[in-house]
C-alpha cells in the first residue's frame, strides 16, 4: 500500500533529501502534497518530477511564477495555495498519512500543530514548534494519536537507541555537536567573523539560519529542548558534548552505565528514511560507515564561556512557560541581522539575553499565548539590534 506524504518545506536540504529518499523507495510513497517559500523554480521542477496535487508557496507573486514555470515545462497545474492558510492546507491534506515538516523558524509551528489536530504521522525537521510550544505540541499528539517521529540526527539517534529500553531505566541523554566551524576559534576571532566564516560547517550542508546556529551553539540547545519534549527527560539529564568527526549522533546512558550509541555517516537521508519506514527498517542506498577508515572519534565539553547560547538555553528550559519561545524568537531576530551584516556573530547572544530578561514570562498552554509572546520578543530583539548597531555605528 502507497503510503500519501506531504512535506513542508520541499524547496530545503532536508526537504530535497526526503524527495531523494522516496525516489529510492520502490513506489512506496507518494508525494501528494508540496509546500515551499519563495524558490519557485525548484518547487516547480519538484511539481514536474513528482506531481504533487496541492502546492502552497510564499504569496501570489510567487504562484504566478510556479504556474509560469509550469506551463513552460506542460506539465498539468496542481491546486495552488499561499501563505500560512496554503502550508496549513498542505499540513492537512486528506490524502497525505505522513508529514514531513521541514520548514525554517517558527512559521511551522502552527501547521505542525494542525497536522497533529488532525491525526497525522508527524516526521519533525522543525526545531522551534517543540522549542517554543512543546508541551502544547506534544499534548496535541496524545490527544489525537498522532505520531512525532523525529529527522533532526541527534533526536532520530536517541530515538533508535530507546528502541525495546524502558523509560526508568535511563539516566540521561547525551547529544553530539560538531562544535561547527569555531570550535578552536578565540573570542576576539569569533568577533570578527564573516558571514563566509560562520557558514563553513565543517560537517553538514545545511541552509544559512540552521548554519549559523550551528556556529553559535543555539542549534544544540534548540536540541535541547526539543530531546526534553519529545523523550520526557530532565534538562539536567540532558547532556551536550562536543564531537568533531560528527560520526556519533548521539547517545544514551542507562541506570547500570551503560551508553547505547547511533553511529553513521553524515548524511541526512538516513534519519528521513527511518523517520517515514518506522517501526521497520528497509535497505537502504547509502554507502555504509566504514569504520576502518576512521582516524578516531573525538569528545569534549562544550565551552560556554565562548558559546554562551548554549548556557540561555539550558536557561530557558530551566525557566519553562514562554521563556523559551522569547528565547528563539530573539535568535531568528539575531541571526537575521547577522546574516544583514547588521550586527557581530558575537551580538547574536546579547539580543538573546537581553530579550529573555524583557520579555515577561507566562504558561505556555495556549497557542494564542505563545503566538502574542513570539510578536513581543521579536519586538524587543529589534530594539536590542537597532541599540547596538547605533553602538558600532558611533
Amino acid at each position: 500500500m502507497t503510503t500519501g506524504i506531504a512535506i513542508l518545506g520541499s524547496t530545503g536540504s532536508i526537504g530535497c533529501n526526503t524527495l531523494r529518499v522516496i525516489e529510492t523507495m520502490g513506489g512506496r510513497f507518494r508525494v501528494v502534497a508540496l509546500a515551499a517559500g519563495r524558490n519557485a523554480e525548484k518547487l516547480a521542477e519538484q511539481v514536474a518530477r513528482f506531481r504533487p496535487e496541492l502546492i502552497a508557496v510564499e504569496n501570489d507573486e510567487c504562484a504566478r511564477e510556479v504556474a509560469r514555470f509550469l506551463r513552460a515545462k506542460d506539465v498539468k497545474l496542481p491546486m495552488i495555495r499561499t501563505g500560512e492558510s496554503g502550508l496549513i492546507e498542505v499540513a492537512t491534506y486528506m490524502k497525505a498519512e505522513t508529514i514531513v515538516t521541514a520548514t525554517v523558524g517558527a512559521v511551522g509551528l502552527v501547521p505542525t500543530l494542525r497536522a497533529l489536530e488532525a491525526g497525522k504521522r508527524v516526521a519533525l525537521a522543525n526545531k522551534e514548534p517543540l522549542v517554543m510550544a512543546g508541551e502544547l505540541v506534544m499534548r496535541t499528539a496524545r490527544e489525537s494519536g498522532a505520531e512525532v517521529l523525529p529527522i533532526d540526527s541527534e533526536h532520530n539517534a536517541v530515538h533508535q537507541c530507546l528502541r525495546g529500553e524502558r523509560a526508568g531505566e535511563v539516566k540521561r541523554l547525551i547529544l553530539t555537536a560538531s562544535g561547527g566551524p569555531f570550535r578552536n576559534a578565540t573570542r576576539a576571532e569569533m568577533e570578527r567573523a564573516t558571514i563566509a566564516d560562520a557558514m563553513r560547517h565543517p560537517t553538514w550542508q545545511m541552509g544559512a539560519k540552521i548554519t549559523i546556529d550551528s556556529a553559535t551553539l543555539m542549534n544544540k540547545g534548540l536540541e535541547v529542548i526539543e530531546a526534553h519534549w519529545l523523550f520526557g527527560t530532565a534538562g539536567e539529564a540532558i547532556e551536550v558534548v562536543v564531537h568533531p568527526e560528527s560520526v556519533v549522533h548521539s547517545m544514551v546512558e542507562m541506570i547500570d552505565g551503560s551508553v547505547i550509541a547511533q553511529m553513521g555517516v553524515t548524511d541526512m537521508r538516513h534519519a528521513i528514511q527511518y523517520a517515514l519506514t518506522y517501526p521497520e527498517r528497509c535497505e537502504g542506498t547509502l554507502e555504509p560507515l566504514d569504520l576502518t577508515r576512521l582516524a578516531g572519534l573525538h569528545f569534549e565539553a562544550p565551552d560556554m564561556t565562548r558559546f554562551p547560547c548554549l548556557r540561555l538555553a539550558y536557561e530557558a528550559l530551566a525557566a519553562g512557560g514562554t521563556v523559551p519561545a522569547a528565547m528563539n524568537a530573539a535568535n531568528e531576530e539575531a541571526v537575521q541581522a547577522f546574516l544583514d551584516e547588521r550586527i557581530a556573530l558575537t551580538d547574536i547572544p546579547v539580543v538573546i539575553e537581553d530579550v529573555m530578561h524583557a520579555t515577561p514570562a507566562e504558561a505556555a498552554d495556549t497557542l494564542e499565548t505563545i503566538l502574542r509572546i513570539d510578536r513581543l520578543a521579536r519586538a524587543n530583539a529589534r530594539k536590542a539590534i537597532a541599540h547596538l548597531t547605533k553602538v558600532v555605528s558611533a
